[in-house]
């Protein structure tokens, strides 16, 4: 009896929707690239309990008749290739055939169809796979495809889904995503009834970037264009001060299709080169055309995934025309004078970007005062630090630091009874302790006590009510978190209200919070809990709220401070329970002792 056999369609069938279907945003996904194929200028989108009871998308492109519905719920069947040569020059999003007879093979599957050219439509029922009915009907002219109970026969698959809300922020991730690449199209997206966002057709590109990427203006976004020889780039950038945490404010499409490339990735932070803070993200989005031959998009089932013929062409082009933009908006901002944006002559030329939109100016930096409200605590403790590793010293110079590990800084004495010699680059703080050198990194510090004093001062922090509100504009997946944690937040001076979508209204915040940018601030938390998930738990993720905040209000590297300002932060640091880490376990300080710098001087054995 042999022991190779042929799958049967129904398993070969499963298999694949393994590779293509992971979660319900794979299949909206999927029903949205066709009717984007089929030339769609409406998409409607409705969806029940996060995609697991239904998936239902409409669109009024070009349908089908009777014969090409059937043949499209068969595999390999498509209508977008047909020689070899069609494989190497993708011009279409969906192109493999296989997106409805996998979702078919999971779920109970109607395709409702009728091309322009037929009086009546067509009905194609499917149950896992198999055809059990096909009917004449009455149907505009399009497509409607109707996805229930998903999953339905892989309960394994069906176990491995997050909550309802979960699930539905990735489909709104995506729907987003292809709204933002497709301007001109109008779309609608429901969730159980509520429309959770619609896009009506935007004539300008501009517009409808700015709604996706977090309720701008037009004009608050910088245009970003470029050439180099067959390669155009264009593209909006929103201000640097809505750097996000995370990388979902990132929209970056090649030929129309929106993709995880890194590549484009990494160009476009050497773009923002010295304008972004360490673990930010630019809130930008990115469209690249170029020869459909000059980009392979038949990576990964997905398609998400792509590689480009000539990488560093694109790569080049990306990063000169975002540095370039950025560079003249900065120069039209501050009047300075003009920096050498010239690139090497064996590199891609740049075309002269469009005229960038000047944003507002940055608030300006207030350090930390004397006069911040201080925790109200018992009389500070004698400290006894943990052992920790100091951190690296530069250069060959003071290997002797190396591999060493540190003693307890003091027994009997505060941090405020350090002797202070100054800073050193505005960011560390040099005191001296007997024959010790002790290095402070401010930022740190003042983290760590922002931290602690909103830990202990649950329900008893002091809030400032704002005069005018401010709204906030958030993705469904960061709404869907925040709205669950608006009493917890309270509690840490945050009065936050659901204002209808995923919009909320911020009415109240942490005095010592009072300069600091409430829509960055609220978006922040809201990432951060949002990445964490519900499943981390309330009190986890209200304790990664206050780190947040915590790092928002805390005082920055190169930030000189006033004498006054450093003891006051000493000060401060008696008051903390856990003073020697920041709340991200980084260390506050470290203790270089007389010996250590004998010895990288040569001065002792």
């Amino acid at each position: 009896m042999p022991r190779i056999r042929i799958l049967p369609d129904i398993l070969a069938n499963k298999i694949a929707a393994g590779e293509v279907v992971e979660r319900p945003a794979s299949v909206v996904k999927e029903l949205v690239e066709n009717a984007l194929d089929a030339g769609s200028d409406r998409i409607f989108i409705d969806i029940e309990n996060g995609g697991r009871t239904l998936i239902q998308v409409a669109d009024n492109g070009h349908g089908m008749d009777h014969d090409d519905a059937l043949l499209a719920v068969e595999r390999f069947a498509t209508s977008k290739l047909h020689r070899d040569e069609d494989l190497a020059a993708i011009r279409t999003l969906g192109f493999r055939g296989e997106a409805l007879p996998s979702i078919a093979a999971v779920s109970h599957l109607t395709l409702t169809t009728r091309s322009r050219d037929r009086e009546v439509g067509v009905a194609v029922h499917l149950q896992g796979g198999k055809i059990v009915q096909v009917t004449e009907t009455g149907a505009a002219q399009g497509t409607l495809v109707r996805v229930e109970r998903l999953f339905f026969n892989t309960p394994a698959r069906r176990k491995f889904l997050k909550t309802a809300g979960t699930e539905m922020g990735h489909i709104a991730d995506h729907v987003a995503g292809m709204a933002l690449g497709y301007p001109q199209v109008h779309v609608k997206l429901v969730h159980n009834g509520k429309t959770v966002k619609q896009w009506t057709r935007a004539a300008d590109g501009a517009v409808r970037a700015a709604d996706v990427l977090g309720a701008l203006k037009p004009e608050e976004l910088t245009a970003v264009s470029g050439e180099s020889g067959p390669l155009r780039l264009s593209g909006y950038l929103a201000p640097v001060r809505l750097a996000r945490s995370t990388s979902r404010g990132t929209f970056l499409f090649v030929n129309g299709r929106r993709v995880r490339d890194r590549v484009i990735q990494h160009a476009l932070f050497e773009g923002f080169r010295g304008r972004l803070m360490k673990g930010q993200f630019p809130l930008a989005a990115l469209f690249l055309e170029l020869p459909f031959d000059q980009v392979d998009v038949n990576v990964h089932p997905t398609k998400h995934e792509i590689r480009f013929v000539d990488s560093r062409r694109v790569h080049a082009l990306v990063q000169q025309s975002v540095s370039a933009v950025l560079s003249q908006a900065e120069r039209r901002l501050w009047g300075g004078p003009a920096p050498s944006d010239r690139s090497p002559a064996d590199t891609p030329a740049v075309a002269e970007p469009r005229p960038a939109y000047r944003g507002p100016t940055p608030a300006a930096w207030t350090p930390i005062s004397t006069s911040r409200p201080t925790v109200s605590s018992p009389p500070a403790a004698r400290l006894e630090p943990p052992v920790h590793e100091p951190a690296a010293a530069p250069d060959r110079v003071l290997d002797a630091f190396s591999n060493r590990t540190q003693t307890p800084l003091w027994k009997t004495r505060r941090f405020s009874d350090l002797t202070v010699i100054g800073q050193f680059r505005g960011t560390y703080i040099l005191c001296q302790e007997g024959d010790s050198l002790i290095l402070i990194d401010q930022h740190a510090a003042h983290e760590r006590v922002v931290y602690e004093h909103l830990a202990r001062g649950a329900g008893r922090i002091e809030v400032q009510q704002l005069l005018m509100p401010e709204t906030v504009e958030l993705g469904f997946a960061e709404a869907e978190m925040l709205e669950q944690l608006i009493e917890g937040l309270r509690g840490l001076g945050l009065e936050i209200e659901p204002f209808g979508g995923t919009t909320f209204v911020v009415k109240a915040v942490p005095s010592l919070l009072a300069d600091e940018d409430v829509g960055r601030l609220v978006r922040g938390l809201a990432e951060r809990s949002a990445a964490l998930g519900m499943g981390a738990g309330q009190e986890r993720i209200l304790d990664a709220c206050r780190m947040v905040m915590a790092c928002h209000n805390a005082v920055r590297a190169k930030q000189p401070l006033a004498d006054a300002e450093i003891r006051h932060l000493l000060e401060q640091l008696d008051r903390c329970e856990q003073p020697s880490y920041c709340p991200h376990g980084r260390p506050t300080w470290i203790r270089w002792t007389l010996r250590d710098l004998e010895k990288a001087f040569g001065r002792v054995g």
